[in-house]
């Protein structure tokens, strides 16, 4: 990771920075020669207690929510950078709350793009989700809007604007607040039932230094409006029970309840039309932004006229782990903090 060169003296600001992905950005930068980490949030009591665990003066707090874009002038001035992760995540509440998610998700996103472009921020990378692809629920419909206003933005700044905006797609981050991982645990440590929906769901399955890798990556190799993925494995729910269970040497007992309200079988990373475009990496695809404009007679004109065959990047057809596989994502992953 190229930080001292892409990162000295510079400001960067994380957008609900005192979640999972804020606190392992922070781990893995504090030692880095940032001038000052801006951590952005609607959370007194998490950001109380960050204060408390990392005690350094190179980390600012600033109390305010995205969905207040005066609360954002006052985090903004002097920023260099941005990784905007605010945002709300959880599929159930989503769906009983879908405007709270538009706000947050949507305008929330719009009014970080329109105050960070006022003030010359120079490289934004916005963080989204495998729901966004193919959008069955209310949550992966806000981020899905959130990718379509941030591929909006950054065409109408083009390639010769002072702010880059581009975003990273990535699946089940374990590990992180409200995932399935730590409620396992929990119930194991409570000798209780394992609770799981459906046995033949699958997810991604990937860290959450990996998660803030891909960031990273897009961060040193975006373009105006690109987007990025990682190559994720998958496994289903049953397999990843079955590898806790084996990891915390538990006899627990796997109790099916059924699929929760907006959940799919299978998640989609790459959707298959945006496989007809995206540039294969090593490790991660680059889907780059549609730059065409509303003239579409020389779209028609100038197309090629071949139809290929593309298929989605899936949680199913992705490379499958089996339980071993996944206990060793287990140790790498680590404990989870209480």
């Amino acid at each position: 990771m190229k930080k001292e060169s892409m990162f000295k003296d510079k400001v960067l600001l994380i957008t609900g920075g005192t979640g999972s992905f804020g606190n392992k950005v922070l781990e893995m930068f504090l030692d880095s020669d940032l001038k000052e980490i801006r951590i952005f949030s609607r959370d007194e009591k998490k950001q109380d207690d960050m204060r408390k665990k990392y005690n350094n003066p190179k980390i600012k707090f600033f109390i305010g929510d995205v969905r207040d874009i005066n609360t954002l002038e006052n985090v903004m001035p002097g920023v260099d950078y941005i990784f905007h992760a605010a945002a709300l995540k959880q599929v159930p509440s989503c769906e009983f709350f879908p405007i709270e998610a538009a706000k947050t998700n949507v305008f929330g996103s719009y009014n970080v793009l329109d105050c960070a472009t006022r003030h010359g921020v120079k490289k934004i990378v916005c963080l989204s989700t495998d729901k966004a692809a193919y959008p069955i629920n209310a949550m992966g419909m806000s981020k899905a809007l959130m990718e379509k206003i941030i591929v909006a933005k950054a065409r109408m700044l083009g390639d010769d604007a002072k702010t880059t905006i581009c975003l990273t797609r990535y699946g089940n981050v374990m590990g992180s607040r409200g995932s399935v991982i730590p409620l396992f645990y929990k119930l194991i440590k409570e000798g209780k039932s394992i609770t799981v929906t459906d046995p033949s769901m699958t997810r991604y399955m990937m860290t959450l230094e990996q998660a803030v890798k891909l960031v990273m990556f897009a961060f040193e190799n975006g373009k105006q409006g690109d987007l990025f993925v990682q190559k994720a494995p998958g496994a289903t729910i049953q397999t990843l029970a079955d590898a806790v269970r084996k990891y915390k040497n538990s006899d627990a007992e796997v109790k099916i309840i059924g699929t929760r309200h907006g959940e799919k079988d299978h998640e989609v990373l790459v959707t298959r039309e945006e496989m007809t475009k995206a540039q294969d990496m090593g490790n991660y695809f680059r889907i780059p932004m549609d730059n065409r404009d509303l003239n579409y007679d020389n779209f028609y004109q100038n197309g090629d006229g071949q139809v290929k065959k593309y298929e989605a990047y899936t949680s199913n057809n992705t490379h499958q782990l089996d339980v071993d596989g996944m206990i060793e994502l287990l140790k790498e992953m680590g404990e989870i903090e209480e």
